[in-house]
């Protein structure tokens, strides 16, 4: 990869609009990748969004010069007392046409970052045909530890899931 490092920022009330257009836009092209549906995040408002970007840990990346984002990726942790020790990567997606430029890289790197701090071990889930994404995962330091069979039901096939985690996170 050649040029400026990648910014990796996190998102806010103003980054609403771009944040819902990328995560429609992975709904729709992979909905297997997601547990959340195009059908139910399309029906979301703006201030839906805002309020998402304002209460949790969202970040978002965009190549040099261009307006929208083309990463995303966001980190839930817990409130319970007895789970609040782990957080989980969630609603990962680089759009297609920015792949292969170190955007997934540099996202995954933020949010461990950012989470080093404030829980002991990251999860995710991603599905057990992605290759490129346990790949990415893998290279960032996450093994897995199971595989959930039937994970994801949609339009009557299912998808199995692989449980990932980092830990410690560093």
């Amino acid at each position: 990869m050649t040029g400026a490092p990648l910014a990796v920022l996190r998102l806010g009330v103003a980054d609403a609009a771009d944040f819902h257009e990328l995560r429609l836009d992975g709904l729709r092209r992979h909905p297997e990748a997601f547990g959340a549906s195009y059908e139910e995040e399309v029906r979301h408002s703006l201030e839906d969004c805002g309020r998402r970007m304002e209460s949790g840990i969202v970040f978002g990346i965009r190549r040099n010069g261009q307006h929208a984002l083309d990463g995303i990726a966001g980190l839930y942790i817990p409130e319970a007392i007895k789970t609040r020790h782990k957080g989980v990567l969630w609603g990962m997606y680089v759009r297609p046409e920015a792949r292969g430029r170190g955007l997934g890289s540099a996202l995954v790197a933020r949010v461990i970052e950012h989470a080093a701090t404030l829980v002991e071990e990251i999860t995710l889930a991603v599905g057990a045909s992605n290759a490129s994404a346990m790949g990415l995962y893998k290279s960032a330091g996450f093994e897995s530890y199971g595989l959930e069979h039937r994970a994801l039901k949609m339009a009557g096939r299912y998808v199995d899931e692989v449980l990932m985690r980092l830990v410690p996170v560093q």
